[in-house]
């Protein structure tokens, strides 16, 4: 039987894999915000950014609203204040597995609330699957949201590179595998991390990560399911 052919007018593909290269370096973005410390440089890089100030969901608008104005009121201590409130948010102060928005996917998914359970050994196998796993350079879990994260981005990246080389079919593959990696995981356990979020820092800039997290996470749901239903 013969591979099935390209159906897509090159312009379309060209827009679906521009998409597919937005939503990769969203994903980045939140990975590097999840995954340490905002330090000097990159509080500069984020100074610099531009944030969309309408997109139509509300906790994304919301996110990017909080996060740019906690941008335009930077002061001299703002890095001391936003390592205090990384810490303060997802380490805590260690006495229960209820004190921090612990950022594992096992914490909120087992019984007991314990790191390397269940989900971490799950999203390892998808990881290698895909013939990839955890940089070294990520000191995290697997099932860490960072990693969790650029395991999407790099799956976005795919489906561009094969959108860009008229591989639609390679193209539904990785966006497949986005769809269940995000319905079996990341639906399944950030919205209760984000909601633990708001609920301990203290700065616009992670009170807006949460928001914008949720949000993000919600337009992805409803993208993945229309695109794949489109066929």
């Amino acid at each position: 039987m013969s591979e099935p052919k390209a159906t897509l007018p090159p312009e379309e593909r060209e827009q679906l894999a521009a998409l597919c290269e937005s939503r990769s370096a969203t994903y980045g973005f939140l990975a590097r915000l999840y995954q340490r410390e905002v330090d000097a440089d990159y509080l500069k890089l984020m100074r610099g950014m531009r944030f969309p100030a309408s997109t139509g969901n509300m906790d994304v608008d919301d996110g990017h609203r909080m996060i740019v104005a906690y941008l335009s009121s930077v002061w001299e201590n703002s890095v001391e204040e936003l390592a205090i409130d990384y810490s303060r948010t997802f380490i805590g102060s260690g006495v229960d597995a209820y004190s921090a928005a612990y950022p594992n996917e096992s914490v909120y998914t087992s019984e007991r609330r314990l790191l390397m359970q269940e989900a971490r050994d799950e999203v390892r196998v998808i990881y290698r699957s895909m013939g990839l796993k955890k940089l070294d350079s990520y000191a995290e879990n697997d099932d860490h949201i960072a990693v969790e994260l650029e395991f999407m981005k790099e799956i976005c990246s795919r489906a561009a590179e094969a959108l860009r080389a008229g591989d639609e079919i390679q193209a539904i593959k990785m966006i497949t595998v986005q769809k269940n990696f995000h319905e079996d995981h990341l639906a399944n356990w950030v919205p209760m991390m984000t909601a633990d979020m708001r609920l301990l820092a203290k700065t616009g800039l992670y009170q807006g990560l949460a928001r914008l997290t949720d949000g993000f996470l919600e337009v992805e749901g409803a993208f993945l399911e229309e695109i794949l239903c489109e066929g």
